[in-house]
Order: C-alpha cells, then structure tokens, then sequence
C-alpha cells in the first residue's frame, strides 16, 4: 500500500446539506466538503435546493476552504435525457469540485460533453468490489463512493488494489434493508419512489398477522394467553423445504425490516488508518440540529486522531456521548465486521429519538444580544445549550422568559411554528465575564438544544439500544439483553399503539408533485397532467408551488 494513503493522507468530512441554512450549519461546525443536488435530476426530491441556492452554497463553501459535490445521481428514463445538455451547462456554470453520478449511460454522455468535470461513482452504483472501482476509473472517475455492504476486510484489500482513485465511505446514517438503496417496497406500497429519496419506509412501517377465511372474509386473530400455544407462524423457503423461519408477534404488532442507524465511530480509527479518502455522514433530510451535532463530534475525532503522537491512545467514547444526543434508532457497526447480527435492528419500536432535541438557531448577533428563531417548544424555566461550532465546552442559560423581538410582551412559552423570533440579552449570561468571546464563539447558524421530555418507553428504548451497542463492541451482555427487551415490550400497551402516528400508505397523499421517476402515480395519474406539462417546461434548479388546486 503506498505510503501517501496511510501516514500522509488525511480523511475529509462529508457532510449533505439538504437546503442552503444547512449547508452554512455544515461549513461551520467542520465540514470538509459537503454534497448536495437540486430536485430534478437528483436522488434530492425532497431538496429545498434552488439554482440560485446552489450557487451561493458554492460561493460561501468555498470562502471557506469546503469543497461542493453536486448530485445528478438519477436513474435516466428516455425523458430526463433531454435535459441532460441543460443540465451540463449548469454544472459548467457553477462550477463544483465535483459531479456525483450513478447510471452508466449519464456517465458516459456526461464525461464525453464535459470531460473537465471532476465525476464521482455514486454509491447507487452498488460498487462492492475492487474489479468494479477499477471499472469506473477507466472510465474516468476520479472518486467511487463504495456500497454499505462493504465490510471493512474487503475495503482493506479494495484500498490496497486500486491506490490511485479516491474512495468514499459511509461512516454514519440510516441504513436500509435493501441493497444500499435498491428498495421497490416504497414503489409497491406507496407509490413513492425510493431510489429518487422519496421513500416511504414502509420497511418501519408495524405489520399484524390477519386470517383469511375460505369465504374471503378478513378476521383479526387475536392471541391470547389461552391460544397463543395452538399457533405458530413459520415461513418455509421453496428450495429449502422443512426449514421453517419464525414470525415473531406479540399485540405490539411486528417490525420486520427495521434496521438500526449506522454508527462507525468506535471504529473511526480504523478508516483513519486505512486513509479513506472521504468518510460520508447520511442525512440529507435531517435538521440542522443533525447535521451540526453530527459534524461536530467527527470532527474532533478526526483532528484528535491525527493529533495523536500514539494513534493507539484515541478513543471514541466521548464522541459517542455527543452522537447519543441526535435522535436515532439505535447505532449498529452494520456491515463493518461483515455478517449483521439480529442487535442491528430493532423489533419492538421504530421511533428516532434521543435524551436532547433541537431548540433553536442563532439569526443574529446583535451589540447586546443574541436573536434566535425557535425551531421546538420552549417553556420558561428550561436550559438552553448553546453548542458553539468554535469551543468544545456547551455554554448554559436558563431562560424563565422569552422577550419577542420587535414586541414589547415577554412569554413564558414559545413554538416553533409561531415564526417568533426571541431576543436572547447578554446580560442574563451571568457567568461570561468576556462578551466579546461569547458574540465571536456563537455566530449565526449557531445551534441551541435542550433536554427532551421522554416516555417510560422511550427510556426503556434508548436503554435497550446502549446495552445492544455495547454487546456488538463485545462490552456488554447478552444476558441481559432479553430482560431489557422485555421491559421495553412491558411498557408498550394496544392503547399506545393506536394513539401513535402512522406513515401514510397513500402514494397520492404522499405525492410531492415533483415528478420522481419512481413515483408511478405522478407519471400516469390523469390528475397529475398539469403539473407534468408544467414540470417539462421548468428550468434546472427552479421550485414549483402548487396552486392549490387539483391537477
């Protein structure tokens, strides 16, 4: 392996930025260089990214030492194909460090067109091995993103034969139960494309066993302590006759397909060691709050790792502490050490939550105070964490009420949706002798959290998912584990089943209207013929805003 990939080279932090304030939240809480796409011709549908926006992400990356890669990753039908000249020229104009692309086709038409683009291998690719990076590289692309499904022993010797084009791996995010992305249950289900990021995740969604009569009637079966030892439901594989595989329900109902959030910070180190070239966090629909907590704690890592004389003495736990404070489902290595065990996914809830939430973000920085916008419910009385993209250390204030600006009332309570902005005086920072360092460690886009207020259950969740982590490192037991799972299970009753929210099923409620190719409804439903005629009529990077009207 040569030597420019291990001692010499340094990782970069990828980062998504799902709108223009993330991306600036990115940037400055540590972001090497940050991935982002318009809608149309993108994984991006739910992307609030304009052109106008793309250009001054660049323009303000850029200022900033942080590089920008764009995303034209679509599946190509014979109608996009039109606007790919379009779309190069747009690329040629704004000028990104580099062009994330997934279908072979667009590829090649891209690179023959605009051979000065710098054209990355997205991971929709599905790229699992050494012979197909070597593929893309003669192809002419200068970075391959490699699928989840790489484990770390074959990213070793992925490294080691194909030295001279820059790999890309996801150290942390959501992962799916199809291969990295390739889901159509969303299409089946729903109606939503998921490989144009519109899924559904029906794979979250709570299944229940029902029994079909003879006469086509449906019934509940109800399992009961009297007849739950008269069932059992097995499913039997075709070429694998008499092994029955077991569908475990309770009245909680069943989550088949839910997987856990992938977390590769205990093993950071490894990918340092490796010389990665880029470490990719997921997330571009996330909040703010995600993306700077997230951005924060890997950059720590990462330059504290490369500060280390003796590399043997990082350790990732008070990283971890700091990611355990965004919501999740629960971390898991995934395919790190190769073969998923049964702690990488959760059976019992599907929820993202966390002991801390989004509060708030810094709008300005005044001579005398700070102006935030409330982004959650905040009540007099509760501390608010000012996490500084500057400082390590979280500056604290407890807040007994809220003086709106532009308004002479003060509140005890403010909402996020009320679009209120609240003066934040220094003066009530009792502790800060230097107000000229607090102003210079908190600028805009500083984010704020605060304590969340949790169910029994979801204690018993968050409990549950850091004894399930710790087994995986080999830390922790797996003795325990099943008690821990059963007290979970003890505090979930049908009641708090029905009370909680669904993912809607309909694909025309969950229609954005922004034409995905995945998206069956939006492309055939008569009821949509307006909004397709409108959507080929549309500029690169332009929004269209319904007129709240059908069709």
């Amino acid at each position: 392996m040569p030597m420019s990939m291990t001692q010499n080279h340094k990782s970069e932090l990828l980062m998504p930025a799902g709108d223009l304030e993330r991306l600036k939240v990115a940037v400055l809480y540590g972001a090497d260089a940050i991935y982002m796409g318009t809608p149309d011709m993108s994984l991006r549908t739910k992307s609030k990214m304009t052109l106008e926006d793309v250009k001054e992400g660049i323009k303000f990356a850029h200022k900033h030492g942080v590089r920008v890669y764009l995303t034209l990753n679509l599946f190509a039908h014979n109608k996009d194909i039109p606007k790919l000249d379009d779309y190069i020229a747009t690329l040629k104009d704004v000028q990104p460090d580099g062009v994330i692309i997934a279908d072979p086709g667009v590829f090649a038409y891209v690179h023959e067109r605009a051979p000065e683009l710098t054209l990355h291998v997205s991971t929709q690719a599905n790229v699992t091995s050494y012979l197909s990076v070597q593929h893309w590289q003669k192809q002419g692309a200068k970075l391959v993103v490699l699928a989840r499904e790489v484990t770390f022993n074959e990213l070793i010797e992925i490294r080691a034969k194909c030295p001279d084009i820059r790999l890309e791996a996801f150290i942390h995010g959501a992962m799916c139960m199809t291969y990295s992305g390739r889901c159509l249950l969303s299409n089946f289900m729903a109606e939503r494309g998921a490989n144009q990021g519109n899924c559904a995740n029906s794979c979250r969604w709570q299944y229940k066993v029902r029994l079909r009569l003879k006469d086509g009637s449906i019934e509940k079966l109800e399992l009961t302590e009297e007849n739950m030892k008269m069932f059992d439901f097995v499913l039997e594989e075709g070429m694998r006759p008499g092994d029955f595989m077991p569908i475990i329900e309770d009245e909680r109902g069943s989550y088949i397909l839910n997987s856990k959030d992938m977390c590769l910070m205990p093993v950071l180190d490894d990918y340092l060691k490796l010389g990665i070239d880029s470490l990719k966090i997921e997330g571009r629909n996330k909040s703010a709050y995600y993306v700077a907590v997230v951005a924060g704690a890997y950059r720590r890592a990462i330059d504290d790792y490369y500060a280390l004389e003796d590399k043997s003495e990082w350790n990732y736990r008070d990283y971890m502490r700091e990611l355990e404070t965004v919501a999740n489902r629960g971390f898991t290595l995934a395919f790190h050490e190769g073969r998923l065990r049964n702690y990488a996914h959760n059976f019992e809830n599907t929820k993202t939550m966390a002991a801390w939430e989004y509060a708030a973000i810094i709008r300005e920085v005044r001579e005398d105070c700070f102006i935030i916008e409330p982004k959650n419910h905040l009540k007099s009385g509760e501390v608010l964490e000012f996490l500084s993209p500057i400082t390590r250390t979280p500056t604290l204030l407890r807040v007994y009420e809220f003086e709106i600006d532009g308004d002479e009332e003060n509140l005890l309570e403010v909402h996020g949706g009320q679009r209120k902005r609240v003066r934040i005086p220094f003066s009530l920072f009792d502790h800060e002798d230097d107000i000229k360092a607090l102003k210079a460690n908190h600028p805009p886009y500083t984010i704020l959290r605060k304590e969340a207020e949790l169910t029994e259950e979801e204690w018993q969740r968050l409990k549950l998912d850091r004894l399930a982590q710790k087994i995986e490192l080999g830390q922790g037991s797996e003795v325990v584990y099943p008690k821990r799972v059963k007290l979970l299970q003890d505090t979930i009753n049908e009641d708090l089943m029905e009370r909680r929210s669904k993912t809607s099923r309909s694909g025309a409620e969950g229609c954005c209207g922004r034409g995905c190719n995945g998206c069956s409804i939006f492309w055939n439903d008569p009821a949509y013929a307006k909004a397709r005629t409108a959507l080929g009529k549309k500029k690169h990077g332009e929004m269209l805003e319904s007129d709240g009207r059908e069709g």
